[in-house]
């Protein structure tokens, strides 16, 4: 995403970390009238339900996952200079960065509920699938603290 009309939006799928301090000096610097930015960082957790979690793989359905995710931030944006959004796909492992979402505003009300929005819109419409894997098995996650062990798919493309 790019510019639009004197802000910046910007929506990503990516394979890498990002520099989290970069991104929040480079907002700071362009900002004039704002006084607030918020930062959202989702990681991996080690544990689900006292279970321990090997690794958390993550496919996007491309190119409909950015295409969603970008209409997302432009859709949610309003009152905001800087909106930015980032969500990793691959083998991630315990504690490492899922989803970045940093959004610039004139006050920090706007600045949660648009991260807040922004995040909830991300994980329940774009087509990410996960698999989480664990030491009893694995399992896609399909909601929000829903899962389903994938032997009880059948047999399909392993990821």
């Amino acid at each position: 995403m790019k510019k639009e009309a004197n802000r910046e939006l910007h929506a990503s799928i990516i394979k890498d970390e990002l520099d989290i301090r970069r991104i929040i000096d480079e907002m700071i610097s362009q900002s004039e009238e704002e006084g607030a930015l918020v930062m959202f960082l989702g990681f991996v957790k080690g544990a689900v339900d006292g279970v321990k979690v090997m690794k958390l793989k993550f496919e996007a359905y491309e190119p409909l996952a950015s295409n969603k995710l970008a209409e997302i931030v432009r859709q949610e944006s309003k009152g905001c200079k800087d909106v930015r959004v980032f969500h990793r796909v691959g083998e991630l492992n315990p504690r490492d960065p899922i989803i970045y979402i940093f959004v610039s505003a004139k006050d920090r009300h706007t600045a949660f509920e648009t991260a807040k929005r922004l995040l909830e819109r991300a994980k329940h419409e774009v087509p990410i699938f996960k698999l989480e894997v664990r030491e009893d098995g694995e399992y896609w996650v399909v909601g929000d603290n829903r899962r389903v062990k994938r032997s009880e798919l059948g047999s399909g493309k392993r990821m």
